[in-house]
Parts: C-alpha cells; sequence; structure tokens
C-alpha cells in the first residue's frame, strides 16, 4: 500500500459513520452518489436511518503541524505529495475561510475527468458512510443519473467505477436512475406510479413510471451548482460562498433584498423553467407512455429544491402553459435531501 494510501482514512466529520458493530450490518443499503452530496439509507428496527456527507475537496499546504492541528479536531483529510487533501463536512468551511472554491469529485452528476484525484476522494468520502459487506453479496443499490445527450460514453465508465467500488466492499450492488428512485421513496401510496424529479447539484432527472415500471428517464445538465456559478460571477463571489448562503438562508417567497437575493431568484426561476419546459417537451414527444388511469403526482427531491418557494416556482412555470398529461398534485419530499437514497434502499430490499 502506497503511502497516500496509508493516510487515506480519517474520521469523518459531519456524519454517522456505520461501524463494525452495527446490528443493521447484513442488511441492504441505498446509496445517493450525488455531486453535491453522499447520502447511505439503512433500515433500523424503528425506521429508516441516513446519513449525509458532502462530496468535496480541498488542498493545503502540508506541514506536520497541520496535520497534527487536522487530526485534533477529526478532520478528514489525507497526504497527497506535499498537500493534505481536506474532504467532506469540512470542506465548505475552509474553503470560505480562504475564500477559493472547493473543488468537486464528481461535475455535472458523473465523475470529474477534470479532477487527478476525484476517483481517490470519492472512494473515501464513501467508505465513511458504507461499511463493508458482513457477507458477501449483500445488496446495494445506488443512484445513477439519466445520461445526458452526448454523455452516454461517460455515463457507462461512470456507472461502471462505482459498481466495482462497492463490489470490493463485498456487495452485490445495483443501480437505480435518480429520478425513479424518487418515485420509489415518495409515491409508495400511489402504486408507485407518477413523475419523480430528482433536482441536484450537478443535474435535475426526471423519471415517468408507471407501477414502478419507467416509460420515461432524462436529465438536465442544470442543477443547484450551475446556480451557484452563475451567481457567483454576477456578484464576483466564489460559487462555494454562494452555496452557503443559498442554503442557510434562501427564502424564493420573499422579494430579494439584494444584488445576492436578486440573482438567486432569477438563476432559480431559469432553472426551473428549463426543467418544466424539458419535462413538456419530452413527456409530448414520447410514444411508449402509459395510458394513466388517473391524473399523475409530481414529486419533487434533491437538495436544489429545499428553499422555501420552490414548489410555488414550480407549480407557476407548470400553469404557464398546457401540460401533455393531467396532473393530480405537485409537492415537494418531506425530507429532499435523502428522498433518493431512501428510494435506492426501497430498490435494494425488494432486491434481496
Amino acid at each position: 500500500m502506497d503511502d497516500r494510501k496509508d493516510h487515506l482514512w480519517k474520521v469523518q466529520e459531519g456524519s454517522e459513520t456505520l461501524g463494525a458493530d452495527d446490528p443493521t450490518r447484513g442488511m441492504p443499503m441505498g446509496v445517493d452518489v450525488g455531486t453535491s452530496k453522499i447520502v447511505g439509507a439503512r433500515r433500523r428496527s424503528k425506521g429508516t436511518e441516513t446519513s449525509t456527507q458532502l462530496n468535496a475537496f480541498i488542498p493545503v499546504p502540508f506541514s506536520r503541524f497541520t496535520e497534527t492541528i487536522l487530526g485534533q479536531n477529526e478532520i478528514s483529510y489525507f497526504r497527497d505529495g506535499d498537500e493534505l487533501v481536506i474532504f467532506g463536512g469540512a470542506t465548505e468551511r475552509f474553503a470560505n475561510m480562504f475564500n477559493v472554491e472547493s473543488r468537486r469529485p464528481m461535475a455535472d452528476g458523473l465523475l470529474n475527468p477534470k479532477e487527478r484525484m476525484g476517483t481517490v476522494v470519492l472512494e473515501s468520502i464513501m467508505r465513511g458512510l458504507v461499511p463493508k459487506a458482513k457477507s458477501q453479496g449483500e445488496v446495494l443499490s445506488f443512484s445513477v443519473p439519466a445520461a445526458a445527450e452526448g454523455r452516454e460514453a461517460e455515463l457507462v465508465y461512470h456507472e461502471a467505477s462505482l459498481r466495482r467500488f462497492f463490489e470490493t466492499l463485498g456487495y452485490r450492488a445495483v443501480a437505480i436512475n435518480e429520478g425513479l428512485a424518487v418515485i420509489f421513496s415518495e409515491l409508495e401510496d400511489q402504486n408507485f406510479t407518477g413523475i419523480g424529479i430528482s433536482c441536484g447539484g450537478g443535474m435535475c432527472n426526471v423519471a415517468l413510471a408507471y407501477l414502478s415500471i419507467p416509460s420515461l428517464l432524462f436529465g438536465i445538465s442544470k442543477g443547484g451548482d450551475y446556480i451557484d456559478r452563475s451567481v457567483g460571477s454576477v456578484v464576483n463571489e466564489p460559487a462555494t460562498r454562494i452555496k452557503t448562503i443559498k442554503e442557510e438562508k434562501l427564502d424564493l417567497t420573499k422579494p430579494p433584498t439584494d444584488k445576492l437575493e436578486k440573482a438567486l431568484h432569477i438563476y432559480y426561476e431559469d432553472l426551473v423553467e428549463s426543467l418544466v419546459d424539458s419535462i413538456r417537451k419530452a413527456v409530448a414527444k414520447a410514444d411508449k407512455l402509459p395510458r394513466a388511469l388517473r391524473p399523475l403526482p409530481i414529486v419533487i427531491a434533491g437538495g436544489t429544491a429545499k428553499p422555501r418557494g420552490f414548489k410555488e416556482l414550480f407549480e407557476k412555470s407548470m400553469k404557464s402553459r398546457p401540460f401533455p398529461v393531467d396532473v393530480s398534485e405537485i409537492r415537494v419530499a418531506a425530507d429532499p435531501v435523502t428522498a433518493t437514497a431512501r428510494g435506492a434502499l426501497i430498490a435494494a430490499l425488494y432486491e434481496k
């Protein structure tokens, strides 16, 4: 094992790790491998428990003193030559402190080919959330995005890389589309019939299913990162800082009070308009849609859908022009961040 691997695994900050003595080991697991966050889900005796970790990193210059301080504060890191690579929950705090951008192992829903350390960082984050299988062949379901036009080959590589990693931990790994996972998580009372939308950091993924069978899967390459980058460019602030502000205090139901909030409103409206227009066109063009016996529900999940007022913004866009199918309701998942992981867990339970 090389020196970098010797330093790879440290205590994960901001997540609850399922340890070797955890009673749920040996049970199926669901994992949402998102551009912004990684979320794991397992069944407990009293319900489902989830664990979340930021999917980001930032390198800082190496020194023995810095390494000691990081270790004392239980901050996740590994050494890479003359740098210490901080990853996971502490990343944004360091990025905001130094007024720089955090870096991502993934971009636009897939592994980031521009990041040399991307795979190493991603695997180290996932190891902190996913324990080794208690017995060979335990089922793990992990999320993947829909293939954006022209990126089908990248999706094949992304999905195969994740599957091989989970297999090294002893799992039988099964992929599930993000939008379909939202349907599994949120539409059990509708016999897993409806439209599920996962609004993540890198993409927005959409699935239309009838009785759990998907008849339409697609995604658009706009998500929370698009908003953060766009707002950052017009207010001259790092996207990482915009993300922090957006997640802590954005309220889309209130008029903006400054240039930054105005920009957030503008780019949220742009993302929602693009998403609804893409859904409208995809449904209208589809030639194999089931003949629904009743209007379809739409459920939205993902961290990008979390700000207050997102649902109202989506409804406003839906009402602006006719929609190809009847819609019974539009709602946001009770816990948008964990919905995809919980849906992946349900898929894993049925695979057991």
